[in-house]
């Protein structure tokens, strides 16, 4: 074990925290409106009394936005998490699928399954990381039948009461950021270095956003409101949910 040199971790996250801005921004760019129309519920926005066609985008872009970039962070978080856990344990990206990290600690060699945040999965998808767990151990023991192996689920936050699941141990926040490096704090040291160049990629975010949000609703005005102004809402739900 090595400990983990801060300046290290800051030079990391200085310069490759772009990479995460710049995917924001570039999907941004490409979202189109109809992608969008598609995957929210239009009976909703009736039920909600919604009347104008501002409403309507912003509200099925910034949800599209917000669960866009909690993939496109967690990417990026897994990546930190790798490099943290090669500087300290020697880790490595697994090649194992649904694996993202190997480590070997104390004569154990841990498989993690990296995610965002403790409620990332339904009973469905737990039982696929559980299936990959099992495949992964059995995939490792056939080159050695006497290795012990522990599967973790890390959640880079939040916080998990029990965290023995019986097959695997879940460990979030601060215990899965120690887990990884060794350092009690870490979870706190990853904060300021951040907030590099944050406002400048965030202006040219909301530059592109709001570009898009204008020309967004410019067509869904031209594409389902009557000339009177209303929405049209059984265009709309025919767009949305029609087979025709």
């Amino acid at each position: 074990m090595e400990n983990l040199n801060l300046n290290d971790l800051l030079d990391y996250v200085e310069t490759n925290i772009s990479t995460f801005h710049q995917k924001r921004i570039d999907s941004m760019k490409k979202l189109k409106l109809n992608t969008v129309l598609k995957r929210k519920n239009p009976y909703l926005f009736k039920a909600k009394n919604i009347l104008t066609a501002e409403q309507i985008v912003k509200g099925i872009t910034d949800a599209f936005i917000s669960s866009n970039e909690e993939t496109i962070f967690g990417n990026w978080l897994e990546g930190l998490a790798i490099y943290i856990n090669s500087k300290v344990y020697n880790g490595r990206k697994s090649g194992i699928k649904g694996i993202d990290l190997e480590f070997d600690k104390n004569e154990v060699r841990y498989i993690v399954a990296i995610k965002s945040g403790p409620n990332w999965g339904n009973s469905s998808q737990i039982s696929k990381m559980r299936s990959d767990f099992k495949t992964a151990i059995k995939t490792l023991r056939t080159s050695s039948s006497n290795l012990h192996i522990i599967a973790i689920n890390g959640c880079s936050y939040g916080y998990d009461k029990k965290p023995d699941k019986g097959d695997y141990f879940k460990y979030c926040g601060q215990k899965f950021w120690e887990f990884i490096s060794g350092n009690k704090d870490l979870y706190l040291d990853l904060i300021q270095p951040l907030s590099t160049n944050a406002k400048k990629c965030n202006d040219e975010f909301l530059i592109s956003y709001s570009n898009s949000i204008n020309l967004f609703t410019k067509e869904f005005i031209e594409s389902f409101c009557k000339n009177s102004g209303e929405i049209n809402w059984e265009k709309l739900v025919k767009f949305n949910t029609g087979t025709l």
